[in-house]
């Protein structure tokens, strides 16, 4: 058994799904107050001692300025009230897509935001499907690096889709793809999109045969939905008996929610990383407060993570 009282604490981002896995783990939250000064500065207090406990920090990076911040904040405030061990868990990583230099003259904002949270004084940072795996080595502090498709794969077997075609909704999720084409011996094609600038396609391909097949689109972030839109009216106009999206993170900004209603998509699936702001009926929440229980049981126990990753 753990020596360590552990306790679960939320940010305002994501408290739903706080509940949700301290639910699962059997645990109510911890009593933290998120007050603001009338600038809009942001003050965590713990209102119950922490001092030698293990401490689960949950807050998604979504809208990520002031989430970030204010998860920084909490960690700072659990390092100062003598928490044994920080954990954090950042169900989705705002920042991950600017991982690398692409243009001259540019941040690597997923590198900064893994300094700021080992620098606030995190001990272990668990996540779920980062834009780009190689992010983990950014922090010089253990990752563990959940993987949604255990929760997607039952979902998509649950269809029974009879010809099944797993595809990408661009050339760098190509791998994320084969992945589950794997789990039902599926083909992969591939959409093949340029781009104008952030969030502008000026043109887009497809790789491979659709005729007659029922599309999955796999991703692991819906921002506008324009990829995703763009691609399965693409799709369908080669042939395709059906086009659904899986994507982990729910984003959807600006004319997301429209989009999708007006696409050729049949659903979007996607998990409760990030809150829904609206119903749809073209979308489906699967949610993920299981997963992250039983990785935060593993951690306590010092049991295996890897064992989470079977379907």
């Amino acid at each position: 058994m753990p020596s360590n009282p552990v306790k679960l604490f939320s940010g305002s981002a994501t408290r739903t799904l706080a509940d949700k896995i301290a639910k699962s783990y059997g645990k109510e939250l911890g009593d933290i107050n998120l007050s603001r000064f009338s600038d809009g500065e942001i003050q965590p207090s713990f209102d119950e001692s922490i001092r030698g406990c293990d401490v689960f920090l949950v807050q998604s990076t979504c809208q990520p300025n002031d989430n970030l911040f204010e998860l920084l904040m909490m960690i700072d405030a659990a390092k100062r009230a003598s928490a044994h061990y920080i954990n954090v868990i950042i169900p989705y990583f705002g920042y991950a897509r600017q991982d690398r230099k692409d243009k001259p003259r540019v941040a690597i904002g997923a590198k900064l935001v893994a300094n700021l949270l080992t620098a606030a004084g995190a001990h272990r940072v668990m996540t779920m499907d980062l834009h780009a795996a190689q992010i983990q080595a950014f922090f010089d502090i253990p990752v563990d690096h959940l993987d949604a498709a255990v929760i997607f794969v039952p979902y998509i077997k649950s269809l029974g889709l009879e010809n099944l075609t797993i595809a990408s909704p661009d050339m760098g999720g190509s791998y994320r793809a084969r992945l589950f084409a794997k789990f039902f011996n599926a083909e992969v094609v591939i959409c093949d999109k340029r781009r104008k600038r952030a969030n502008e396609i000026e043109s887009m391909s497809i790789i491979g045969d659709v005729t007659g097949q029922d599309i999955v689109l796999i991703d692991d972030i819906c921002d506008t939905a324009g990829t995703l839109s763009k691609a399965a009216a693409l799709i369908m106009e080669k042939g395709a008996k059906s086009v659904r999206a899986v994507c982990t993170h729910a984003v959807l900004s600006g004319n997301a929610y429209e989009t999708i209603e007006n696409s050729a998509l049949t659903e979007i699936i996607v998990t409760d990383t990030i809150p829904v702001k609206k119903e749809s009926s073209k979308i489906k929440i699967l949610s993920t407060a299981d997963l992250f229980a039983k990785a935060i049981t593993n951690v306590n126990e010092h049991a295996s993570i890897s064992e989470l990753f079977k379907i």
